[in-house]
């Protein structure tokens, strides 16, 4: 058995195993076309999180930045524009990018909407910090 450094015992860590856990072929989105994911990772004890969002036709992810997490997006369906500060880019199904931390990005969906996999460390738990002055 292991402790940590606080010399509490440590349950041992379970046998983990691979396995398949969405096939986005098979995901339909809501019949009122919404926004949102279609799919969440949720297993316990990862390192990661991952989303499948779909983006119904012409709508957008504003242009946002993110400080912290670099994010591989995975176009699964469709088609759409990543919007960056660079320009933009277009995407179809089968488009990988990657998103680094500090950059900022947005997203456009065409006609025919798009859904696409994000894929990002998980970010920690929330945390009580003092004000800053």
């Amino acid at each position: 058995m292991t402790h940590d450094d606080g010399d509490h015992p440590r349950p041992p860590a379970p046998d983990p195993a691979p396995r398949v856990l969405c096939d986005t072929g098979s995901l339909t989105p809501p019949d009122d076309e919404t926004a949102g994911a279609l799919w969440r990772l949720a297993e316990p004890g990862r390192q990661l999180d991952a989303n499948v969002v779909l983006l119904p036709p012409a709508r957008r992810v504003a242009p946002h930045t993110e400080p912290d997490l670099d994010v591989l997006l995975l176009i699964v369906a469709g088609e759409g524009t990543l919007i960056s500060t660079r320009g933009t880019q277009t995407l179809g199904t089968g488009s990988v990018a990657w998103l680094p931390h500090g950059s900022t990005r947005g997203l456009v969906a065409g006609e025919a909407g798009m859904s696409y996999l994000t894929v990002h460390r998980r970010r920690p738990g929330m945390q009580i910090r003092p004000a800053r002055p």
